[in-house]
């Protein structure tokens, strides 16, 4: 005897057919649309009566977003999504993530320039958040942006233009 799993037919899966009968054709129902790399889910607000919009990016487990949802015209419902307000959901949380990965590199990747004797240098930090052992890579390029040294430091090495000159005047021996 084999186990039987009840499923809800109301919540589509990537193998049911939506709408139109099409195998793996995007989803465009009032609550749930999914399509481009996205599923967009109106949901119960849980912050008040109201509902939201969550958006969550294929094979990812949380929502990219998450923001208020317009009422319909009964005050009680959710307004229907629809082909606008997907298309700008969807440019919406992928300014969110972009804006999360460029405040990401930003914090892990620090760069200056230092000048010493007739040589420009650039100098970068790259961190390397692992979880058990962060480090962080110290590395210097000259002005034909050819890497001349590299060395790992810890993570909490602060980069500036005097840490940097120093390093460069110490031979590129590794800072303590």
């Amino acid at each position: 005897m084999t186990d039987a799993v009840a499923t809800d037919s109301s919540v589509p899966t990537p193998e049911t057919s939506n709408e139109s009968g099409e195998e793996n054709a995007p989803t465009r129902e009032a609550r749930l649309w999914q399509g481009d790399g996205w599923t967009a889910r109106v949901i119960k607000n849980e912050s008040d009566e109201g509902w939201a919009v969550e958006m969550i990016k294929d094979g990812e487990a949380e929502p990219a977003l998450v923001a208020p949802w317009t009422m319909g015209r009964d005050k009680k419902n959710p307004k229907p999504l629809d082909t606008n307000a997907f298309n700008t959901w969807v440019k919406t949380a992928s300014e969110v993530l972009r804006r999360h990965e460029q405040q990401l590199h930003a914090m892990l990747h620090k760069e200056v320039y230092a000048t010493v004797g007739e040589t420009r240098w650039k100098v970068t930090l790259d961190i390397v958040a692992d979880e058990y052992d962060p480090y962080a890579m110290l590395s210097a390029f000259d002005e034909f942006d050819e890497q001349v040294a590299q060395v790992k430091v810890t993570p909490a090495f602060k980069l500036s233009m005097g840490s940097a000159t120093t390093w460069i005047e110490n031979e590129f021996a590794k800072p303590r």
